[in-house]
């Protein structure tokens, strides 16, 4: 069974910095795509990072794009998400995701096409 484990999560001040971890079954991680969401209290879920692994791309949403970086490694089955200068609204639960996403920026952001799901890691940035 397809399964996704997160860590890293936690309390930090703006301007401060942590990492994620994604542990990956071999199901989960040998789908086409690995992807890292978020959900505030209130809001929908969106789509923060995305790595397609033919190829490697990234995709990253507007908001993060310059603070926020995926990497995946294959040796460990672990996908991470290093966050650079936070902000008090990167604050919600991030989430992992694996699926057969397309090679597209709206497809690989999207909650559509990610059929595996971690429970989430809270980050919390104060001011």
């Amino acid at each position: 069974q397809a399964q996704l484990v997160e860590s890293g999560g936690g309390s930090v001040q703006a301007g401060g910095s942590l990492r994620l971890s994604c542990a990956a079954s071999a199901d989960a991680f040998s789908l086409r795509c690995m992807a890292w969401f978020r959900q505030a209290p209130g809001k929908d879920r969106e789509g923060v990072a995305a790595h397609y692994r033919y190829g490697g791309y990234t995709y990253y949403a507007d908001s993060v794009k310059g603070r926020f970086t995926i990497s995946r490694d294959n040796a460990k089955n672990t996908v991470y998400l290093q966050m650079d200068t936070l902000k008090p609204e990167d604050t919600a639960m991030y989430y992992c995701a694996a699926g057969p996403c397309d090679k597209d920026y709206a497809s690989a952001l999207g909650t559509y096409y990610y059929n595996v799901w971690g429970q989430g890691t809270q980050v919390t940035v104060s001011s």
